[in-house]
């Protein structure tokens, strides 16, 4: 049923902005450590800010439901980027299962949006007013 599906994508949706905006806080207040972190792995240098960027954004994006499918695309590319770089060599079990439980949320929200609650549905409604 459709309707059920809605809610099921909201509720992903909230749940993975809340998740995604928590990460970027942390790496906002606690940046200096993120700079360190991410040069001990040989990571070009503007990629922290480029991170801390999109979970923050893509966290906000997908709770007030606006430009969903980017923001959860994003959130997929950074959980790629972790599982290669950081994440693989620890194995599936106590490495690498949080993060693609994390892409496959994302990957959800890409395939299928989120219209509950959603500003993209706002936007959509008022441009098929104005025709």
């Amino acid at each position: 049923n459709n309707k059920y599906q809605q809610v099921g994508n909201f509720i992903l949706r909230i749940a993975l902005g809340s998740i995604f905006l928590a990460h970027g806080w942390q790496k906002i207040n606690g940046f200096a450590g993120v700079e360190g972190f991410f040069a001990t792995l040989g990571l070009p240098p503007f990629l922290p800010y480029v991170i801390t960027a999109l979970e923050t954004g893509a966290g906000i994006c997908l709770l007030l439901g606006l430009l969903t499918r980017v923001a959860a695309a994003g959130i997929a590319a950074n959980m790629v980027g972790a599982i290669v770089t950081v994440k693989l060599s620890a194995g599936f079990l106590g490495g690498y299962e949080y993060e693609v439980l994390i892409l496959a949320a994302a990957v959800v929200l890409i395939l299928s949006g989120s219209q509950l609650y959603a500003l993209d549905s706002l936007i959509r409604s008022e441009k098929n007013e104005d025709k």
